[in-house]
Order: C-alpha cells, then sequence, then structure tokens
C-alpha cells in the first residue's frame, strides 16, 4: 500500500508595488511614490491598499508585471482610510465586482462614505482628489485585533490606531514580515515614526507602536518609504520608547 499523500502548502510570496505620481511641487523631483503590497499563494492574490486616484494605470502595469490581473485578485485589505489607500478601489470593484473587501470597523464608515473622511488632502494633492468618489465602495469584511487572517497566507491583524481610529497592520509569521501600512514611514533607508502632520492622535500612535515590539519582525513594509530589513525589531523598540519620553 502506498504511504498517505503529504498534503501540499503553497508558499506565501509577498510583491512590493512602487506606484509613482507626478506632482509639480513635490519635494525629491516631483515624483511621489507609494508602496501596496500583493499576497500571493498559487491562483490566490490579496491587494493591501490601492493607491491613490490617478494611479490605476502604474497599478494595472505593475500587477501585470507579477502576471497578476485586477480580475485575478481574491481581495483587497484596506489598511485605513486615507484617499491614497482607498483612491483606485472603486475601479477596482467595477472591474471585478466578485472581490472581497476587508478593512477595520472603526474605519469602515469613512471608507464606505457614511462619514467624511478625517484628513483632507494635503494642498499640493487636492487636484487628484477632486472628481473622487467613494459611491459604490463596500466593505465585506470587519477585520479585528488578533484575528487570524487567511489571505494567500497566514497574517495576524494588529490594530494600529492613531493614525486613523481603525489603522491595522499585518504581521506574516512565516516570513516574519510586517505591512505597517502608514504605522511608520521610511525616509532616507531609516525607519522613522508615523508622519506627525498626517497623524490625529500621536499619543496613540507610539502606543500602536509599543504593541508592535511583541513580534519577532525581520523585514518591515512601510506604505512611505518602502522596505527595511536591518535591525528592525531594535528600530520599532527605539521609536516607541521615543514616543513614550515626548
Amino acid at each position: 500500500m502506498l504511504p498517505p499523500a503529504k498534503k501540499m502548502t503553497m508558499k506565501t510570496k509577498l510583491t512590493t508595488l512602487d506606484l509613482s505620481l507626478n506632482v509639480p511641487g513635490m519635494p525629491g523631483g516631483g515624483v511621489w511614490t507609494i508602496t501596496p503590497t500583493l499576497i500571493s499563494s498559487g491562483d490566490t492574490h490579496y491587494l493591501v491598499d490601492t493607491g491613490m486616484p490617478g494611479m490605476m494605470e502604474d497599478l494595472t502595469a505593475q500587477l501585470a508585471s507579477a502576471d497578476v490581473s485586477l480580475e485575478m485578485l481574491s481581495g483587497v485589505i484596506i489598511t485605513h482610510q486615507d484617499i491614497d489607500h482607498i483612491g483606485n478601489l472603486p475601479q477596482i470593484l467595477e472591474i471585478n465586482p466578485g472581490i472581497e473587501v476587508f478593512a477595520h470597523s472603526d474605519d469602515t464608515p469613512y471608507i464606505v462614505g457614511e462619514l467624511p473622511l478625517l484628513k483632507p488632502l494635503p494642498q499640493i494633492l487636492e487636484s487628484f482628489g477632486a472628481n473622487f468618489s467613494r459611491n459604490g465602495i463596500r466593505i465585506d469584511h470587519s477585520i479585528a485585533e488578533g484575528e487570524p487572517l487567511h489571505a494567500a497566507g497566514a497574517f495576524i491583524v494588529i490594530h494600529t490606531p492613531g493614525h486613523t481610529p481603525g489603522h491595522i497592520s499585518l504581521y506574516h509569521p512565516d516570513s516574519k514580515t510586517l505591512i505597517a501600512g502608514d504605522a511608520m514611514v521610511v525616509r532616507g533607508g531609516q525607519l522613522q515614526g508615523p508622519n506627525a502632520a498626517q497623524t490625529p492622535d500621536l499619543p496613540e500612535a507610539y502606543r500602536s507602536l509599543k504593541k508592535l515590539t511583541a513580534f519577532d519582525i525581520r523585514k518591515i513594509i512601510c506604505y512611505h518609504g518602502g522596505i527595511v530589513e536591518t535591525d528592525v525589531n531594535q528600530s520599532i523598540t527605539t521609536l516607541a520608547s521615543r514616543g513614550e519620553k515626548d
């Protein structure tokens, strides 16, 4: 008799998508770059955040470079309500109406248009959001602190409020990777705390960083600034301690 077949498990792949927008007057040569993440396992694909209005063409092209189309996406996970994270969600839902959308319940009313977005766009970006509408946006699944999220792999949802009330980060234990959203940023290759000018509750945001010190994080993906893989745990601990002193 042959031995029972071993169950095959598909490896989870995390692909960062660097989306760029030409913004006149933007420091750094007028190009603004943000970093959504594609989570893939076999034929299952989830997108974490969708970019700013005006980035749809770039988003589609970068997904294609990863051999994924919008029609192939199983779901979209929204880390929080800001327009540079939900900006292409209406178009994605038009193209792929069967897709599942995930977000924290504390940000859901803002994402779907029941409440106005908490933060106005910086003046330099106002023109890009002028025609943005939340009509047709829906959230199918509310995700909460500590919840296991099986999105092309096993992730742990970490509620990291401060930047917005329902901000979440996602931890992937197998690769020890944190998808941080806007809980932190990267500048000059260095991990830094949340953008103070865009964080209404800065003390709460730093308390959220303290929560992250409970995880063994070897790699971090920040929406603004990209990837850091050096001394991540120590950097987060230092940032959290700095917030306690301020």
